[in-house]
């Protein structure tokens, strides 16, 4: 897929990938690489994030949809935030508490910084027992 990581911060996380490893017949994007990139970076935000927080848990994706407004034709851009911002401090406590939460990421696909597919995902965190 050939995905680089251009920025990784806590309010959001972008990266890149050429067009040439995720071309479909059409030679356009692939819809799978679209939905795995912007899988990938919705993921790598929660994990970054966690990351600041000192946290470490199990992160895996609970459902997604994704839905594609125009094809992509050159190099794609992923930019994951949180659906909800004010929702960070909810996960944190839930996380702490039952030792599992769940939060909304939403990862926007773009060409040449136009929107042409989003994503919208729910990941769920799985606080680590200490050994």
């Amino acid at each position: 897929m050939g995905a680089i990581i251009r920025h990784a911060g806590p309010d959001r996380l972008i990266l890149d990938a050429p067009l040439a490893p995720n071309l479909n017949h059409h030679g356009t994007l692939f819809g799978g690489s679209g939905a795995a990139l912007a899988i990938l970076a919705a993921w790598s935000l929660v994990h970054v994030r966690l990351a600041d927080e000192g946290l470490v848990a199990d992160l895996v994706i609970q459902r997604h949809a994704m839905e594609y407004e125009k094809p992509v034709a050159k190099a794609v851009t992923v930019e994951a935030m949180l659906l909800q911002e004010g929702a960070w401090p909810g996960f944190l406590r839930m996380l702490e508490r039952k030792g599992r939460a769940r939060i909304a990421v939403l990862a926007v696909l773009l060409e040449e910084g136009e929107v042409r597919g989003r994503l919208s995902g729910e990941f769920v965190a799985m606080k680590k027992s200490e050994k």
